[in-house]
């Protein structure tokens, strides 16, 4: 996978370079190029904003500058390349086979505009997400960029406008460090055991549940029993129940959209 940013803060990215993402760099799974946008900026200020016409607080991003960078980077414009941050030791890969059905292929790049107006990022986004060939990240500030980079880049890129949640942040840096780790992690090869994210919250519709690991009692806390049953079946059962039980006290509404079994209904104290 090749992801390129479009920035005025090009340090922010450097995360990107870091535990899982460094690795997957490393092991040629994935390159980085981050793209100052101040570098398409012509007037001696190196500007990249101006007031909104109509009024209003803030500045706006000028498509004078956002169209020829994103015209640029469509075009293979390569930018900086991240490097991974420290070699990392080689695991054998458990399963690199990936569960998830890629959808239709379309050439063009995918552009993902990190926006509080845009629609909610959601783990079947990333999920999509990680089959893409190449994804571009513009990053916003102040008011945001002007609509008719958004509407004009629609002709080179397929692009999407989202959003990490109901809050607005300073610039579009942090939500593309969100939405990379989310993406890059489901591309097969980048975790060694796909049960690792096959498991996580989302996958099925529900938050994981509690997880537990040495000693046996700490703090006079002690793992549940079940879980050194040794009866698979019995745990499976353990996790699912916890996973009801957790979404329904933090987030019913996602139980709208789970097949419940007997069982499941039972545990929920529907049955």
């Amino acid at each position: 996978m090749r992801l390129d940013v479009v920035t005025i803060f090009p340090e922010y990215l450097d995360p990107l370079r870091h535990a899982l993402l460094g690795k997957a760099i490393e092991q040629g799974i994935l390159s980085v190029g981050v793209h100052d946008l101040r570098q398409w900026a012509t007037d001696v200020h190196k500007s990249v904003d101006d007031t909104p016409y109509g009024g209003g607080p803030g500045m706006v991003m000028k498509p004078e500058v956002w169209g020829p960078a994103l015209d640029a980077v469509a075009a293979g414009e390569a930018g900086v390349e991240l490097e991974s941050s420290l070699p990392h030791l080689e695991k054998p890969v458990e399963d690199v086979a990936s569960s998830y059905e890629a959808g239709e292929r379309d050439d063009r790049p995918l552009l993902i505009v990190p926006t509080p107006a845009g629609k909610p990022f959601t783990q079947a986004d990333a999920r999509a997400w990680s089959h893409e060939e190449h994804i571009v990240f513009a990053c916003g500030r102040y008011e945001g960029i002007d609509q008719r980079v958004i509407d004009d880049a629609a002709q080179r890129y397929r692009v999407r406008e989202v959003s990490i949640g109901d809050y607005v942040l300073i610039g579009g840096e942090v939500a593309v460090l969100v939405i990379a780790e989310a993406v890059v992690r489901l591309i097969p090869g980048v975790l060694g055991n796909r049960r690792s994210h096959e498991e996580d919250s989302f996958s099925d519709g529900l938050l994981e549940g509690p997880s537990y690991t040495k000693p046996r009692s700490w703090r006079g806390l002690e793992v549940p029993e079940v879980l050194f049953s040794g009866n698979h079946a019995k745990v499976d059962r353990w996790r699912r129940d916890q996973a009801l039980l957790r979404t329904q006290a933090v987030r019913p509404e996602l139980l709208d959209n789970v097949e419940l079994s007997d069982a499941d209904r039972k545990v929920l104290g529907e049955g």
